[in-house]
């Protein structure tokens, strides 16, 4: 095999000679410069080592005596060093250079691009002109790195890295390796691909993933209460003799809320445009 064939791959090479900036190493047929700087410790001639084949800034393949702990068709997390808004993001994968992450496997909006030190879960892939690029895990891939969540693990806080990310909701692996789904329904904003993230698994399905919240455990209550004085009021046509100026036993004998979280929901309803209130009444906004 040509050694660009081994590009992004680990192989044995012998030491064919040494130069002032380096080694240049052989497979028997073509030679390839192991740089100095690539090199973690002095080598002599006809010596065989184990080293991984990379491109360098001049498009030509090189070799580092650093073994990466991803490759070709080998998965590994990896932290962001870089972010390039014309080409995409640059990933540490232990060599002197970076590997690039293209701006097409990339989120559409650049609000959720990675960020440095951001983790990500890729592979690499070698394109037709020999070059090394960083590619995104898919979900299958991701489904067959993760453990299945029991019952037990409901109501728990996790924290895990967001390797998929959409207008609908973020996908999350967790510390413990749990796959999970994160509803925009349940994040006050998304989340960065690769951005680290604490939640509440709110959900676990019969395959073993999970559905998590980053919201506060204040926060969803304040919109589980919000919903039952919402579905209140259009019990009563779209009106109640409850406002924000209510007694507090009024509030508790109806609502079973105490005056602060009866106060916090009906908030929430008049931000989001739901409610109004007048003369110490609170009626449905009509459309």
């Amino acid at each position: 095999m040509a050694i660009k064939e081994f590009i992004g791959q680990s192989t044995i090479l012998t030491v064919a000679r040494q130069a002032p900036f380096g080694y240049f190493l052989t497979d028997g047929n073509e030679d390839v410069l192991l740089h100095k700087n690539e090199a973690n410790r002095e080598l002599e001639d006809n010596e065989q080592v184990e080293v991984f084949i990379f491109v360098d800034s001049e498009g030509r393949p090189a070799a580092s005596m650093v073994i990466p702990e991803v490759s070709v068709d080998r998965y590994a997390w990896v932290k962001v060093t870089d972010v390039k808004p014309e080409i995409g993001v640059f990933l540490n994968i232990g060599l002197t250079k970076d590997i690039l992450l293209g701006a097409d496997d990339l989120p559409a909006h650049r609000s959720v691009w990675p960020k440095p030190d951001d983790l990500l879960y890729i592979t690499l892939r070698v394109n037709r002109s020999n070059l090394l690029y960083a590619k995104l895990a898919t979900d299958p891939v991701i489904q067959s790195i993760s453990a299945k969540a029991t019952r037990k693990e409901f109501n728990k806080n996790v924290q895990g890295h967001i390797y998929r990310t959409a207008k609908v909701g973020s996908w999350i692996y967790t510390i413990e390796g749990f796959k999970g789904f994160i509803h925009e329904s349940q994040r006050n904003q998304e989340p960065r691909l690769g951005e680290k993230v604490e939640g509440r698994i709110i959900d676990v399905k019969e395959d073993g993933t999970i559905n998590v919240s980053l919201l506060g455990r204040k926060q969803e209550a304040q919109d589980v209460d919000a919903e039952r004085i919402y579905d209140y009021l259009l019990s009563r046509n779209g009106a109640m003799p409850y406002s924000d100026k209510s007694m507090p036993e009024d509030i508790q004998e109806r609502f079973g809320l105490s005056k602060a979280a009866f106060k916090r929901a009906l908030g929430k309803l008049m931000k989001d445009g739901k409610v109004y209130q007048e003369d110490l009444w609170t009626y449905v906004k009509k459309d």
